[in-house]
């Protein structure tokens, strides 16, 4: 059952989200970013009306489904609200789903697990370097030398997955063995006016596969990252929050 608190703490995080990102260079960030990622840690699906759900719930929920009439989107997402220092919402993937490789450029973003479990791959995109080899033959776009730090699971368990400016700021997210659920806050939102336009790339440069019974290839590590356009079969549908209303 929902606490009877979570209206209050859903606000909550939104307001400590606006105190934390609007003065995102200042001398207390730090610290406020650590009360945020306290509060968001304490969310779950329940507290926001949500539990997982099978393909015909899932159909429903989205409605048409585009871009094809009739399909349902592999991703949907539930706004919750927005200023020009943050925005904040739900994702919610289907059995199998994955948001591709992509980045937040100049955004710090925070991830909360409310449902299933999560495969996050992180990495950092690296400065052009003249002793760097050459990007693999088979590129067929402009590429980018890139520190693949991390590819771990995430459950409701798990605390939140941060990304910075400079850390962490290109991932990719997998549904693993089920539907999935999360609640993220990207800041500054997306806003391709202002340079953050969201990019994605696709994984080029990797050592061949390790033979069976190997230990797979070590992290972090260099890899090639070839820009891309959004896959086709790749989009996100748009669904209500059904969640406690918060006000700004």
């Amino acid at each position: 059952m929902p606490r009877d608190n979570m209206a209050s703490l859903i606000q909550r995080v939104a307001r400590q989200a606006r105190i934390t990102f609007r003065s995102p260079a200042g001398p207390a960030f730090g610290e406020n970013l650590h009360r945020l990622q306290q509060l968001l840690d304490e969310v779950r699906a329940e507290d926001l009306h949500l539990a997982p759900r099978g393909p015909s719930a899932a159909a429903a929920a989205a409605g048409g489904g585009f871009p094809w009439a009739g399909v349902v989107p592999p991703v949907s997402y539930m706004h919750i609200c927005e200023t020009e220092s943050f925005s904040m919402g739900v994702f919610l993937l289907r059995s199998g789903a994955c948001i591709p490789l992509h980045d937040h450029p100049g955004m710090n973003g925070m991830l909360k697990v409310l449902y299933g479990t999560l495969r996050i791959a992180c990495m950092d995109t690296l400065p052009p370097a003249a002793a760097a080899a050459p990007p693999p033959a088979a590129a067929a776009g402009p590429c980018h030398r890139a520190l693949f730090r991390s590819r771990q699971h995430y459950t409701p368990a798990s605390p939140p997955c941060l990304l910075s400016p400079h850390t962490d700021n290109l991932h990719q997210i997998d549904a693993v063995d089920g539907p999935a659920a999360f609640l993220d806050i990207l800041a500054p939102p997306y806003d391709p006016q202002h340079g953050r336009d969201c990019h994605y790339y696709r994984l080029l440069e990797g050592p061949p596969p390790p033979p069976a019974g190997a230990e797979p290839p070590g992290l972090p590590r260099e890899v090639w990252l070839m820009e891309t356009p959004q896959a086709a079969d790749f989009w996100c549908g748009g669904e209500p929050y059904p969640g406690p209303r918060v006000c700004l």
